[in-house]
């Protein structure tokens, strides 16, 4: 009678053992630092309704995504727009500036742009120095024109054109680049104020 309470002590010794090394660390191991999330990380299932915090969470996009969850364009970003524009004073109403207005993330802020007179808004720029066959076109029914218009150049150029007897050539830089590749000089950062 005494051999099999024996026989079970010593079955449930080595199940113990097995279960505590297991539950071990192994020797020469070492277990994994713990994951801290980065501040301006957030993952896919993450969405925002205020822009400010979408933008800081994303970084850069170069359109609102599912992420955001808010208005298309709030109107915190129209007023910023119209104050970083000098635009304060317009009459213009603001279902206007809703319908003409966009806005993207760069470096965890907001920047907005209004289409306006002709502004490419949704274009990146142009930094191509090579001439299009519109140019070449215009030049030679146009020699030695002083500029090459911006309805034959396309109004993403950052360069200004002219013709040098029936070549185009550039004149000049015009427009700076942002670090999103937009024409800088028509994109606002946008402070986020009431």
């Amino acid at each position: 009678m005494k051999k099999i309470p024996i026989l079970l002590t010593w079955i449930l010794f080595s199940v113990l053992a097995v279960m505590v090394a297991a539950c071990s660390p192994r020797v020469g191991t070492v277990a994994p630092a713990p994951t801290i999330p980065s501040p301006k990380s957030s993952s896919p299932a993450d969405t925002f309704a205020d822009p400010f915090a979408y933008c800081a969470a994303v970084g850069r996009v170069d359109a609102p995504d599912a992420r955001y969850s808010g208005p298309q364009v709030p109107d915190r970003i129209i007023n910023g727009f119209k104050k970083a524009a000098g635009l304060e004073a317009s009459t213009e109403p603001m279902d206007m500036f809703r319908t003409t207005t966009i806005w993207r993330c760069m470096e965890g802020k907001v920047y907005a742009c209004n289409f306006g007179a002709n502004l490419p808004c949704d274009s990146k720029a142009n930094t191509d120095r090579t001439p299009s066959q519109a140019m070449a076109d215009y030049c030679t029914a146009n020699p030695n024109s002083d500029v090459i218009p911006t309805s034959v150049t396309g109004h993403d150029t950052i360069y200004s054109w002219h013709c040098a007897k029936d070549s185009p050539q550039v004149l000049e830089q015009i427009g700076q680049v942002d670090a999103a590749g937009y024409p800088a000089q028509i994109w606002y950062p946008i402070e986020p104020g009431p």
